[in-house]
């Protein structure tokens, strides 16, 4: 009998009850209790974790800071409380003491009273530590303090960031601010710069003025020294004239009367009078022409002078923004100097011009009384008959110089104060000139060292940062948080239940073909009475747990894809790959159960025990005793876990291939296994008639 049709006739047994139907239909049903049970009970435990009770305790009272209040405290109870990264009770320090105690509370996370207070002197002088607290108890369960301490992990780091913003934002405002005040102060060196070249310009156009107003007052002074002494002769010689005029009118009226007849007999004296009084008239005459001359050359000079000197004074004192102080009071004093002395000089001016036309009729008249006295003398003997118009003559003439004396008198006052405001003036503008020439000089040094010091503030500007409010932002929290996590998952899993499949999925197939083998004989016995081909018998017993096997997977492939969500990157390659698992599962427990018999179930679940620690399904089996690390290689479920995770999560299909030549590599070698012991059953011994063990 072929072995297709005697695996037919070992399932047909299963119909012949209700109780061997309802046995197979159980066994198909095993592998997916068990798989899909394991996997939905582990599908996505991090994502309930808000049905897990914690207690939040805030205790803090917050501070003020900078103006400002900070309650870190309530921030992030509030935050957590939005996150519902757990199912938060906010409670009071003792009670969430005793919940964690009693087991109300899996832990208990504790925002001390001081906690904002610590925080906000990462800014200050004396910075603290501000400490989360956190409870657990093992006793409760031990996962739950693992996950806390990743999830805390997070929140610390969260606060730690804030308070390190803080901290790093104020740094950040005051390089601002330290910038902002240094750029003024550049501009205000570049104002200072641009104000002392033109100070440096005005200084140097002050010394060239105060050089050619040295200069004229110079001038000036001698002029008005050499007005003053011609003013000095002439007031001399015009009082000689006035004495001698008065002296004559006086005597001319008083002997008048007496002369008449005696001026018949003493001709000649009268001559020789008259000659000198012809002499004096000219030197009268000539000082007058030497004064008028004089006058308005000393007024003009001193007005221009003057005016010179008042063009310096506005140039350096007044039209400037900042006038100098160690200048403009004597360059002040010394327009004032030269006001005066070309008022003096108006003065003079005015008096030899206001008596211009008396000056001119004297000078006439002195003319014409030198012409009369050298008439007179020439006339002489014949006096007598001229002494009346002579009389006449003689008190004008007095009166004329009379006149002449005090127009001369008062000039040569007027000069004499001119020329001690000139010398003044002189004097003055000398020592302007020097100390113009000692402003150039500090200017220049100034100059230099203004250039120097806002050439170093711009520097110090450019050296200085300027941040706005979105960069002062971005870069504080780089500064906060320098390092992060840029963390990417290739070929991700999308939950819990997704990256446990590949382990609990080959578990369930494995179980199932045991159970099957617990119901089903791993040999034919009716082949092996009969003496059929080892081969055969092999085949027969392997071919219905096979066959199951493949309803199993089908099974449990739909209710985890269709009930639970179970995404898979190679849908059919996954059944095409986990059919060969399941046939290669079945072929190892047949001939663990054709070889050993009852104690082959014993070691069949020993095999699954040994594979379960060694396929790296839950940690890397590098973190597992290096006991299961050396048989790892050399068992089947490691390349089913293998394959099922590229198969399911995606990736390149390299393992995935080694595991269908290792599958069906143990397949064949249990195969023939099973086919050897097939034979050695045909043969029976003692052992097989009274056997050890009964299972």
């Amino acid at each position: 009998m072929r072995s297709p049709k005697l695996a037919a006739l070992e399932l047909r047994r299963f119909g012949r009850g209700r109780m061997p139907r309802a046995a197979l239909v159980a066994l198909l049903l095993l592998p997916l209790l068990y798989g899909a049970l394991y996997l939905w009970s582990f599908w996505d435990p991090y994502g309930r974790l808000d049905r897990i009770p914690v207690a939040l305790v805030n205790e803090d009272k917050g501070t003020d800071t900078g103006g400002e209040h900070l309650a870190a405290g309530d921030e992030i109870s509030g935050r957590l409380l939005d996150s519902r990264v757990f199912d938060w009770h906010e409670v009071g320090s003792a009670e969430a003491e005793r919940g964690v105690e009693d087991g109300t509370y899996y832990l208990s996370l504790t925002m001390p009273e001081d906690f904002s207070r610590r925080i906000a002197s990462s800014a200050g002088d004396a910075p603290e530590t501000g400490a989360l607290q956190v409870r657990t108890n093992d006793a409760n369960n031990y996962i739950v303090g693992q996950i806390s301490r990743t999830v805390f992990a997070e929140v610390r780091s969260a606060a730690s960031a804030k308070a390190s913003r803080g901290f790093l934002d104020r740094i950040f405002i005051n390089f601002s601010g330290l910038h902002d005040a240094t750029a003024k102060a550049a501009k205000g060196a570049d104002d200072l710069e641009s104000g002392v070249e033109k100070a440096k310009k005005g200084s140097k156009e002050l010394a060239e003025g105060l050089k050619d107003a040295k200069a004229g007052s110079g001038k000036l002074s001698t002029g008005i020294t050499r007005l003053d002494k011609g003013a000095g002769e002439l007031a001399t010689g015009s009082r000689q004239v006035a004495d001698g005029t008065q002296l004559l009118a006086d005597k001319v009226g008083k002997a008048a009367a007496d002369v008449r007849p005696f001026l018949k007999d003493n001709g000649k004296a009268i001559g020789d009078a008259a000659r000198l009084v012809a002499d004096s008239s000219k030197a009268v005459r000539d000082n007058l022409d030497l004064l008028v001359e004089a006058a308005p050359t000393a007024a003009s000079a001193a007005h221009t002078a003057s005016g010179e000197l008042s063009g310096v004074y506005r140039t350096r004192c007044e039209d400037q923004p900042v006038p100098d102080p160690g200048v403009c009071p004597q360059l002040k004093r010394a327009v004032t100097a030269a006001a005066d002395v070309a008022a003096v000089a108006d003065d003079v001016n005015a008096l030899v011009t206001d008596q211009k036309g008396d000056l001119t009729a004297l000078r006439s008249q002195l003319a014409t009384l030198q012409k009369q006295a050298d008439a007179l003398a020439k006339r002489s003997p014949h006096l007598d008959t001229d002494l009346e118009s002579a009389v006449a003559r003689i008190d004008k003439l007095n009166t004329g110089a009379h006149k002449v004396a005090k127009g001369a008198g008062t000039l040569h006052t007027g000069l004499g104060t001119a020329k001690t405001g000139a010398g003044d003036l002189d004097a003055g503008v000398k020592k302007l000139k020097t100390g113009a020439t000692s402003l150039k000089s500090g200017l220049y040094r100034l100059g230099d060292g203004s250039a120097t010091l806002a050439q170093g503030l711009h520097d110090g500007v450019g050296k200085i940062p300027d941040y706005d409010e979105e960069d002062r932002d971005a870069r504080t929290g780089v500064m906060a948080d320098p390092v992060r996590l840029a963390s990417s998952s290739l070929h991700a899993a999308p939950n819990y239940g997704t990256g446990f499949a590949p382990y609990f999925i080959p578990l369930s197939l494995w179980v199932g073909a045991m159970v099957a083998y617990m119901l089903i004989q791993p040999l034919n016995r009716r082949a092996l009475a009969a003496g059929a081909p080892a081969w055969r018998i092999a085949f027969a017993g392997w071919l219905p747990v096979a066959a199951i096997g493949l309803l199993q997977v089908a099974a449990l492939m739909s209710v985890l894809h269709w009930r639970l969500g179970l995404q898979m990157t190679h849908a059919a390659g996954t059944l095409g790959f986990l059919a060969l698992v399941t046939c290669c599962f079945a072929a190892i427990v047949q001939w663990l159960n054709a070889r050993f018999g009852a104690a082959g179930r014993i070691l069949v679940l020993a095999v699954l025990m040994l594979q379960l620690t060694s396929a790296g399904g839950t940690y890397p089996v590098q973190t597992s005793p290096g006991f299961f690390g050396a048989i790892h290689p050399f068992l089947p479920m490691t390349y089913v876990v293998e394959g099922l995770r590229r198969l399911i999560t995606g990736g390149g299909l390299g393992p995935v291939w080694q595991g269908c030549a290792v599958l069906l590599a143990f397949t064949a070698g249990a195969l023939a296994l099973t086919a050897l012991s097939a034979r050695r059953k045909q043969v029976w011994t003692l052992d097989r008639l009274h056997p050890e063990l009964s299972l």
